[in-house]
């Protein structure tokens, strides 16, 4: 008898969920979701839905405009978030609900997709796609950057915690040595952005500011595990009330799909999260169970 016979007798004892994709532990630990397929606010947010901007001393709704705008079509699922140039609009979102800061035990992740080519779209100086920060960059700040001067650049993931830390000797973050400072870097060539193609961006946090379990960080990029960061002290002294989630810091380029969990997401589940059909709103359409 045929193998073949054996694994269709097999199968017809299986749940039909087995055969499914379970989305239910990503379901539960989604905290935040912008599809950019309307406009700059949250689609789904346990917390504050609206993205902001800093206009003087105050915080204001954030609306795209000719440094922010909505791409038509041309995101990774739908529309997407489009910076043409280098500006000064850096759509915001307040911490409470979605990253879930605070001092005793912190754990995180925040997914992206991004379409640019670095090298020719990207202006002199830093980019930073992504920033989380505080009340005080002394305090802590958590980064995704390309660096300024290196032709290719280098792409960089950075968890900077209390800066009696990271930088006793009070120095540039410059001119501290690759290996002394608290990244991730991943060479250009190991780092696949294009125009063309869009690259599922996903950091984690973990156990910051517990004393009882050791913290890290870790880079995955199209569900590859690019580097962690670990054997740090990671200790923040952020006010929770003043945490923020800062997108395109002189970015230029796409940008999709903008997620956040509650917990540090494991490889398995972070490749799950790149394989999602319709993107991140799988996880809490109507319709999808």
């Amino acid at each position: 008898m045929r193998p073949s016979f054996f694994l269709c007798l097999a199968s017809a004892w299986l749940p039909l969920s087995t055969f499914a994709q379970d989305l239910s532990a990503l379901r539960s630990a989604l905290t935040f979701h912008a599809s950019f397929d309307q406009d700059l606010q949250a689609d789904f947010s346990k917390g504050d839905k609206l993205s902001y901007v800093k206009k003087g001393k105050e915080m204001v709704a954030a609306v795209p405009n000719e440094e922010a705008k909505i791409a038509p079509g041309e995101g990774k699922f739908g529309n997407s978030l489009w910076f043409p140039k280098k500006g000064l609009t850096r759509p915001q979102y307040k911490d409470a609900g979605v990253l879930g800061y605070n001092g005793q035990s912190w754990s995180s992740t925040v997914s992206v997709w991004l379409r640019l080519d670095p090298d020719k779209d990207l202006e002199p100086g830093y980019c930073d796609p992504v920033q989380i920060v505080g009340d005080d960059g002394k305090k802590g700040f958590i980064f995704l950057e390309w660096s300024k001067d290196e032709t290719p650049r280098y792409f960089r993931y950075a968890i900077r915690p209390l800066f009696e830390i990271w930088n006793p000797t009070n120095i540039q973050w410059a001119d501290i040595p690759f290996d002394k400072r608290p990244m991730v870097q991943v060479e250009r060539a190991r780092a696949p952005f294009s125009r063309e193609a869009w690259t599922h961006v996903v950091f984690t946090v973990e156990n910051i500011n517990d004393k009882t379990r050791k913290p890290a960080g870790r880079l995955y990029m199209n569900g590859e595990l690019k580097g962690s960061i670990e054997n740090w002290d990671l200790t923040f002294a952020w006010d929770p009330a003043q945490v923020w989630l800062v997108l395109g810091a002189a970015y230029v380029g796409h940008m999709d799909d903008l997620a956040v969990f509650n917990r540090a997401l494991t490889e398995a589940e972070v490749r799950q999260l790149g394989s999602l059909k319709t993107g991140v709103r799988e996880l809490h359409a109507s319709g999808h169970k």
